[in-house]
């Protein structure tokens, strides 16, 4: 009696392992993908952040910078 005891509950907990183990499978796999294509959105929000940001910043740098003087027109030669 005993020993039917120890087989049902060993059987159970088998069966509860191989359920448990196929439902994390299932929604590991099924979840991966919005949470990659979310992912993915962020990194181009902060590309182009980072971007405008650089192009900024050499607009501001190029603004600075000082301009070659111009030379004069030249009076045509008799």
């Amino acid at each position: 009696m005993i020993l039917m005891f120890f087989l049902g509950v060993q059987l159970g907990v088998i069966l509860g392992a191989m359920l448990c183990i196929r439902y994390l499978r299932r929604e590991l796999t099924a979840d991966i993908g919005p949470r990659l294509r979310r992912m993915q959105a962020q990194l181009d929000t902060l590309e182009s952040a980072l971007n405008l940001a650089v192009a900024t910043h050499y607009a501001e740098l190029s603004e600075r910078l000082p301009r070659p003087p111009v030379a004069p027109p030249r009076s045509p030669s008799p």
